[in-house]
């Protein structure tokens, strides 16, 4: 079973509908002891990095991922990527999880580029990680935010994609896992993402 966490934030629902489609058991939760018993959790978000941080620790989930980190899989998605690290420009003083290393900064402005970015970019691997195992080269995933990762250690950094800057698209170190873009949205490919992360949580996969 993998837990879905819920605190209040948006696109729950999808990523159940999708763990569904592949055969997958996921449960929306923020109940400790489902947590607990979880083969893999994911963080989803969509929203704001200081509203959201809020609602992690009212709903003590900011305690059930650290205590989860060394033990079981998780994946972070959009503003669940961001969360896992340790702060973001958007919410200047709050501090994120402390999970993985890095910065959370604004897409700067440029000519012919909208804020935020919406729709379909490719990504390429610097380093190929383990979600993206049996995926083809540059496969097209959907994106929607304003804000964008820049890790501290490149070594964790398994996809990258350009809007403006580089965008460290997705990561891996240890146990977690994470996407700026969402999975969930990104048609075949991401279903084969999240089949991936399934079968690192023992799942069907």
């Amino acid at each position: 079973m993998i837990a879905i966490l819920d605190y209040d934030a948006g696109n729950l629902k999808s990523v159940e509908k999708a763990l569904r489609f592949l055969g997958e058991e996921g449960v929306i939760t923020r109940d400790r002891q489902k947590v607990r018993e979880a083969d893999g959790l994911i963080l989803p978000g969509v929203g704001s990095f200081g509203a959201a941080m809020e609602q992690l620790k009212k709903y003590e989930i900011d305690k059930m991922l650290r205590e989860a980190a060394t033990e079981k899989p998780i994946l972070g998605i959009c503003l669940g990527l961001q969360l896992l690290f340790d702060g973001s420009e958007e919410a200047n003083g709050v501090e994120g999880l402390h999970l993985l290393k890095g910065s959370i900064l604004k897409i700067p402005d440029r000519d012919g580029l909208k804020i935020p970015h919406i729709g379909w970019n490719s990504l390429a691997f610097p380093e190929r990680g383990r979600l993206f195992a049996g995926i083809e080269e540059e496969p097209y995933v959907y994106f929607v935010h304003s804000y964008y990762l820049r890790a501290e250690e490149e070594a964790i950094v398994t996809a990258t994609t350009e809007y403006g800057v580089t965008i460290h698209a997705s990561v891996e170190q240890g146990n977690l896992f994470a996407c700026q873009f969402h999975p969930e949205k990104s048609s075949g490919v991401g279903l084969q993402i999240l089949s991936n992360f399934a079968k690192l949580s023992g799942g069907n996969g």
